[in-house]
């Protein structure tokens, strides 16, 4: 499973910005997918998950009523729509989805194929 993530930049707080996913390969609406993100000198951090079938997403704490993690199976692609900004959201995100298909995790370290990351930048 190949992943590209588009879509950062640079937000005020308070702001809101929309990442996308895409996955290539044949089976890509089967496997779950993650939103991590790592900010620098901290450790990767789990964002958000969504399971193949689009049910039962999941959040991180830092990210909960703010974030909204959702996918179009149609066309390949996960998003991620994040809400009323703050700087400590400033992060290069990643997608990221398990080496096994229909699992998804709230841990970074179970997820085996990446994206290439795209940097979110919030100034206060």
């Amino acid at each position: 499973v190949q992943l590209q993530a588009f879509g950062g930049g640079l937000a005020q707080a308070g702001g809101s910005l929309s990442l996308s996913c895409t996955g290539s390969g044949r089976g890509f609406s089967n496997y779950g997918v993650g939103w991590l993100r790592q900010s620098p000198g901290k450790e990767r951090e789990f964002v958000a998950a969504i399971k193949w079938s689009g049910e039962d997403p999941l959040y991180g704490d830092s990210v909960k009523d703010r974030f909204t993690i959702s996918r179009d199976n149609a066309k390949n692609t996960v998003f991620l729509r994040m809400n009323d900004l703050k700087p400590e959201d400033t992060a290069v995100y990643y997608c990221a989805v398990p080496r096994s298909s229909h699992t998804y995790y709230t841990s970074w370290r179970w997820y085996h194929y990446w994206g290439q990351g795209t940097k979110v930048t919030v100034s206060s």
